[in-house]
């Protein structure tokens, strides 16, 4: 397919709890359980995302947790218990688009910080905008972000494997991804070092 800039192409061979249960809340699809293999696909622009995801589920026993179409940018979930399901889905994606996983877009950090034994009317706000644990004050407070945006999946997989965190709020679209992680201070910080490892293990195209 033509002018369609593959963003980000982001397999999670084993979804964590606490992100599986996240998604579960969020999507509008059918909700994943944990360690389902899980792949996130996002696209510019975003509509012809309808048409890749109709091609992956016509191929494969995939199921779609979630799809999420906007001008700039389209993003879709599929995940299923047996991991080469889910992988043969990513590959009709990708014959579709004429590119290869390595023809995304490298994954960017653009904003990585820990605010320590955090405020309670700070964690009372954060908790009002969150789907997922709530931040209690003391606790310290991982915020990350990523560009393009459904790379934050990957980030937010790998800290909750990490360490012991609670996962508080995560987005994969948009114009940036978002994480928020809250937990004592030496988890938080193995939580961070984890999915920063992530994210600049990841390959692709520099734009």
């Amino acid at each position: 397919m033509a002018n369609i800039e593959l963003r980000s192409y982001t397999f999670l061979d084993s979804l964590q709890p606490q992100l599986a249960a996240h998604v579960a809340t969020t999507c509008k699809g059918f909700f994943p359980v944990p360690g389902v293999a899980s792949l996130f696909i996002e696209i510019a622009p975003g509509m012809p995302i309808h048409g890749l995801l109709e091609d992956a589920l016509k191929a494969t026993r995939a199921q779609p947790a979630t799809i999420v179409v906007e001008r700039a940018y389209g993003m879709l979930e599929v995940h299923h218990e047996d991991k080469g399901e889910v992988l043969e889905a990513g590959n009709v994606i990708l014959d579709k688009l004429g590119v290869k996983e390595t023809d995304r877009l490298k994954p960017r950090m653009v904003s990585n910080q820990v605010l320590r034994s955090i405020e309670p009317m700070h964690a009372m706000i954060i908790d009002k905008i969150r789907f997922g644990s709530m931040i209690e004050p003391g606790q310290s407070l991982l915020i990350m972000e990523t560009q393009p945006a459904a790379y934050i999946m990957m980030a937010a997989n790998e800290a909750e494997k990490a360490a012991n965190v609670s996962l508080v709020e995560v987005r994969p679209f948009g114009a940036f991804g978002r994480l928020y992680m809250c937990g004592n201070e030496a988890d938080i910080d193995e939580a961070a070092k984890a999915a920063t490892a992530a994210i600049e293990g990841m390959d692709g195209v520099t734009k």
